[in-house]
């Protein structure tokens, strides 16, 4: 193999560390939700006005001092943070930053270990978290509300916290009338309680994502196909058809292909790199457009990698260049009789084997 396609693979183990579990909370008194909720459209303001300065070119430094000026310095931070990201995101979408909006309240307070885990939004317990509240230093209290399965994980990251050993991002967003509280903890820790032991197979799996199915095809050592599977979710592109809904409709149906690759002999996962591409590529479709806007591909790619290392799965990502609209991809539909969208898939595995 050439040097050019081998560092075009990478251990997709690399580039995912955090994991995020997301539960309920609810303000323990009207005062509490009061304080919650003008803390919320303060930091959405926060990050409106972050984004706009960021998109003109300002320096960060005097989007922070600007920022300082309303929420406390770790807020600021986190806003700041967030905003970028924003821009970023629009900016890979086509988008003029300069006209994006940022409508729903939120708040976002990154971790700190040295800050008991975090400096702003902390969980006390598993049931019970503390919010600063930046304009007289006074706590927000809420009670929390968890999976149980995530108790336990839950309450090893609390005595960590409290050691100062670890740190975790805390994310509380509104939701159709509800509060939830997202936090991002180490792939570490969430491994140790999740984990369902080691792939033993032989087999390769490729996976080829898009907006309306998920492609596999798993293959063998010598590049011959062994299985082919296909995930439909068409509604999830339908006009009108909520994000949330369309989202979780993928992370499932992908979940679901990984944990049959554990029960089929499948060791090695791979999906393409997208997150080394620097800008979405829209058709004359409107329709297209709609469902590549819509479709956040590289989310989908990031849980994969965390159910495949939940379930002992190695994944690697290789380069997308040539797996749609190449000489090789069609002559595998043409060899092969496939799809243009399993023989993607089908291409994506065998690069996996070719490293």
């Amino acid at each position: 193999m050439s040097r050019c396609q081998t560092s075009s693979i990478v251990d997709a183990s690399s580039i995912v560390n955090y994991v995020t579990i997301i539960g309920r909370v609810y303000p323990v008194s009207s005062e509490d939700y009061m304080r919650l909720v003008r803390l919320a459209w303060d930091f959405r303001r926060a990050v409106q006005v972050a984004t706009r300065m960021i998109a003109r070119g300002l320096e960060e430094n005097s989007v922070l001092r600007e920022l300082r000026r309303v929420l406390n310095k770790a807020y600021a931070d986190s806003a700041y943070k967030a905003a970028k990201a924003m821009v970023e995101g629009c900016v890979f979408n086509g988008g003029n930053p300069l006209n994006m909006e940022v409508k729903k309240p939120f708040i976002v307070s990154e971790g700190e270990s040295s800050r008991l885990g975090n400096r702003n939004v902390r969980l006390e317990d598993t049931c019970l978290v503390k919010v600063k509240y930046p304009y007289n230093g006074s706590w927000i209290t809420l009670q929390a509300e968890f999976g149980e399965k995530y108790l336990s994980l839950l309450r090893e990251l609390v005595d960590f916290a409290k050691q100062k050993k670890l740190s975790y991002t805390a994310r509380i967003v509104f939701r159709e009338g509800d509060i939830y509280l997202h936090l991002s903890i180490l792939i570490q820790l969430y491994l140790k309680y999740f984990k369902e032991g080691e792939a033993r197979g032989r087999l390769i799996a490729g996976f080829d994502l898009n907006s309306d199915r998920v492609n596999l095809v798993i293959i063998d050592e010598h590049g011959e196909i062994v299985d082919v599977r296909t995930a439909w979710f068409p509604e999830a592109t339908s006009h009108g058809f909520p994000r949330e809904k369309a989202k979780a409709l993928r992370l499932n149906a992908l979940a679901r292909l990984l944990k049959y690759c554990h029960r089929h002999g499948v060791s090695v996962v791979v999906f393409e790199n997208l997150l080394s591409v620097k800008r979405k590529r829209f058709t004359r479709s409107k329709k297209a457009n709609r469902k590549i806007n819509r479709f956040a591909k590289k989310q989908l790619i990031q849980h994969g990698v965390v159910m495949a290392l939940k379930y002992g799965l190695r994944a690697l990502l290789v380069d997308p260049k040539g797996t749609t609209n190449s000489r090789e991809h069609g002559e595998l539909m043409k060899k092969y009789g496939l799809d243009r969208h399993t023989a993607s898939a089908y291409l994506i595995a065998l690069r996996g084997l070719r490293h």
